[in-house]
């Protein structure tokens, strides 16, 4: 088994191999695809190689060039916690008028419950299982592999852990911790090698204090211009900011500091 973590996005995706195929997990903002082709390159493996997707959730930065990568060859896993969800952002990217964005074709997918998700990873030599993990979304699905890799997709980091103590997702990192994972793949953190120090936030504390006072400030109700006047802060990081932590359920400062790191690679 072997991981390719593929960074072309403001999201983490991973290329899985296992030891007779490819899994996906998954992708991009839509409009990426050709990004997303030359990520593949430098792995040198070819898109029409990957068996399978799986997304994490069904939000516009995680599944927006799903159907293009399918229309490829890959198969779309839909787990039935998920199968209400595909077409939940199709309003999103029509909003915007992102004509990049191609919706989930329902006849080109396969769906199945998640007790047959094991018999299914197996088909390309992965042992593992797809678990529920609601807490960032209600379709959340995390992958867990018998060799001790954690795929959690916008599933908080474990350093915000404290934050959600007795809430969904501290309940979802309770059933994942007791498989005992010895690494974390996060779709906007870094990944984590348990008990060591990268499960700590790396941040600098100036930018931490930063970013909290403009969260509290939209908390407040003010707008942009009065967020610049009071912290100084140019406007495309409070906008950046602003759309984080307004579209992110459950995001936290250190969260935010990790989805712009990536946006900024």
């Amino acid at each position: 088994m072997r991981v390719h973590e593929l960074h072309y996005s403001n999201t983490n995706t991973y290329l899985i191999e296992g030891d007779r195929g490819r899994l996906l997990f998954d992708t991009g903002w839509a409009g990426t695809f050709p990004a997303f082709c030359r990520a593949m390159g430098e792995t040198g493996i070819a898109v029409r190689d990957i068996d399978y997707i799986l997304i994490s959730h069904y939000h516009p930065d995680h599944m927006g060039i799903a159907q293009e990568i399918a229309d490829m060859g890959a198969v779309l896993l839909v787990p039935d916690v998920q199968a209400d969800y595909l077409h939940a952002v199709d309003s999103v990217f029509e909003k915007e008028k992102n004509r990049a964005f191609i919706p989930i074709r329902d006849d080109r997918v396969l769906r199945f419950s998640l007790d047959e998700g094991t018999d299914i990873l197996a088909r390309i030599g992965l042992s593992g299982r797809i678990i529920h993990t609601p807490g960032h979304s209600d379709d959340s699905v995390s992958l867990y592999l018998d060799s001790g890799e954690l795929f959690v997709g916008d599933l908080n980091p474990l350093y915000e852990l404290e934050l959600h103590a007795g809430t969904q997702i501290g309940q979802s990192w309770d059933r994942l911790l007791a498989l005992k994972p010895k690494t974390v793949y996060y779709g906007h953190a870094k990944t984590a090698q348990l008990g060591e120090t990268s499960v700590e936030p790396p941040t600098n504390s100036d930018l931490y204090a930063l970013v909290s006072g403009i969260i509290k400030l939209i908390d407040r109700g003010c707008e942009s211009a009065k967020i610049r006047k009071k912290t100084g802060a140019d406007d495309e990081f409070i906008q950046d900011v602003m759309r984080m932590y307004l579209t992110h359920q459950n995001v936290g400062v250190q969260g935010i500091l990790d989805r712009i790191e990536i946006k900024n690679k």
